[in-house]
């Protein structure tokens, strides 16, 4: 593969991979204009955010089968086409229930390009790349979280909410042209492969059965639900608490953004001397540390503005190691499966990302302070690093007894 072709699929595979993050970024600002005009407030709209989260975590379970069904390429323009259609539907929505269901519906073809990015990466690049790759899909990613709530503050107080969805429907269009154009097939359609409930599930059985693929794949799931406790939770702590206006907003979420760019950037560097398991070990131990200084801190006052920011920042930089590391130990087991692994693998991520960001929701209707964002995101990082730590020595006790199997049949 030549570097210039190399180059051309990392940009639409993180086109592709941006377009959620996207979707959910650009209209946060948006919120208190959103609430105004359809005569809700801020903690009814971010429901319509909740709704996205497990719009693409169920669809994901039904992609997954048709991407080894039939090829990558089909189920991905289909999914782009319905996120196109229900983003003009969002622009027409008079109410904020409408709102909540057609991003339900745009969440149901949004999550056809995250399943069919992370599968094209486990057939296009060799497994030992698949690190690298991902860091560097976290790069095209990381402009989502710096440019979209920029644009989207820009857009919500110059022209109106509607706008934003205008500019996801164009953007949808864009990516739609580029996939069709620039993708290859990367995975022949098998119409051996059943569509029937018994053969699918037997097929998500076998890779929920590899401890590797359990271990990582709820690990970054549940890390990822911090990072997107953090998101949901934002526009009330900076909006509400701290008062920042819409335009501050967007510029503070591009700034502690930056962390998790630039450490996706450092972990690729770091891969060239240490393993994925050392680096996500690491990261999480110090997010989870961070975590807890961090609900601590700000719960008692000890901490304003500027603090709460600067471990916000750390916390999302030690994101940028785990959920590379994390998607790349989850898929490496598989080659024939690794549509249904990756469709396992983000609708963990985006379900346990919808309860937790329903939970801040809910939280922050009754406590009006930062405990219920920071408290949710201390407890994903606990949860995580039990779960890692745990899994690891389940794998390690795994490998050493296949070991001396091997060892008795010789």
């Amino acid at each position: 593969m030549t570097k210039s072709k190399y180059f051309f699929l990392i940009i639409i595979l993180g086109a592709l991979t941006a377009l959620a993050p996207f979707s959910i970024d650009m209209y946060l600002p948006g919120f208190p204009a959103i609430a105004k005009d359809l005569h809700s407030d801020i903690a009814a709209v971010a429901l319509s955010l909740s709704s996205f989260f497990i719009g693409v975590s169920a669809g994901q379970l039904l992609y997954g089968p048709l991407l080894d069904r039939f090829g990558r390429k089909r189920p991905l323009h289909i999914g782009l086409l319905v996120y196109l259609l229900a983003s003009l539907g969002c622009v027409l929505a008079t109410s904020v229930e409408a709102l909540i269901v057609l991003r339900f519906v745009q969440a149901l073809g949004c999550c056809a390009a995250t399943v069919a990015s992370t599968a094209m990466v486990r057939d296009l690049f060799p497994v030992e790349d698949n690190a690298k790759v991902f860091s560097m899909l976290l790069l095209v990613v990381g402009a989502s979280p710096m440019l979209a709530p920029a644009i989207g503050g820009y857009v919500s107080e110059f022209l109106g909410w509607h706008y934003i969805f205008i500019i996801l429907t164009a953007l949808a269009a864009v990516i739609l042209a580029a996939a069709f154009w620039g993708l290859p097939e990367s995975s022949a359609p098998d119409p051996n492969y059943s569509l029937k409930p018994g053969p699918i599930t037997r097929s998500f059985l076998s890779v929920v059965q590899e401890p590797r693929f359990t271990t990582y794949a709820l690990t970054g799931a549940i890390s990822f639900a911090g990072l997107l406790t953090y998101v949901a939770g934002s526009p009330n702590v900076f909006l509400e608490i701290f008062k920042v206006s819409g335009t501050q907003y967007s510029l503070i979420f591009a700034l502690l953004a930056a962390g998790l760019i630039g450490a996706g950037q450092v972990n690729s560097v770091m891969l060239r001397k240490y393993k994925s398991e050392q680096l996500i070990v690491t990261a999480l131990i110090t997010q989870t540390i961070i975590a807890l200084v961090l609900v601590t801190a700000s719960t008692n006052g000890w901490i304003g503005f500027s603090g709460t920011l600067v471990l916000i920042f750390m916390y999302l930089s030690c994101a940028g190691f785990i959920f590379p590391n994390a998607s790349a130990l989850s898929m490496a087991p598989f080659s024939k499966n690794a549509g249904s692994a990756s469709a396992l693998m983000g609708a963990l991520q985006m379900g346990l990302g919808a309860l937790a960001s329903v939970a801040v929701s809910l939280l922050s209707k009754i406590d009006h302070t930062t405990f219920p964002m920071t408290g949710v995101m201390a407890g994903c990082s606990l949860l995580a690093m039990g779960i890692l730590l745990t899994g690891t020595r389940v794998i390690r006790l795994r490998d050493a007894r296949k070991t001396v199997l091997c060892d008795l049949s010789a």
